[in-house]
């Protein structure tokens, strides 16, 4: 899993041909904790994947890319294809709810 800032999100995401889930979180934040285990569990599960990256943003040391994408509330994930947000989820949600969102995206 890979770390995303300002500087590389661009780079990362809005040039990457393929889906990206994005956990917008900060280290402050106990949903966000909660939340952790279920985003790696998906990382391990999607590994082989090459059409799809799962990667972290801390809120706090990228503010602009948090305020750009209006994330208000965290932990919120969006899921990026081709470089357009196709799907959110705000707060601690079972595992499934993040595999239904990812395979929607991936399948269109």
């Amino acid at each position: 899993m890979h770390n995303l800032t300002d500087q590389n999100f661009t780079e990362e995401i809005e040039k990457f041909d393929g889906v990206v889930l994005v956990d917008f979180w900060a280290d402050w934040c106990a949903p966000c904790h909660m939340l952790a285990p279920t985003i790696d569990e998906l990382a391990e599960d999607y590994k082989s994947n090459a059409k799809l990256k799962i990667m972290k943003l801390d809120v706090d040391a990228n503010t602009q890319t948090a305020a750009k994408f209006n994330v208000l509330s965290i932990p919120t994930v969006l899921v990026f294809k081709n470089g357009s947000p196709v799907g959110q989820i705000v707060g601690v949600q079972p595992k499934d709810n993040f595999v239904e969102i990812l395979d929607r995206a991936l399948e269109s």
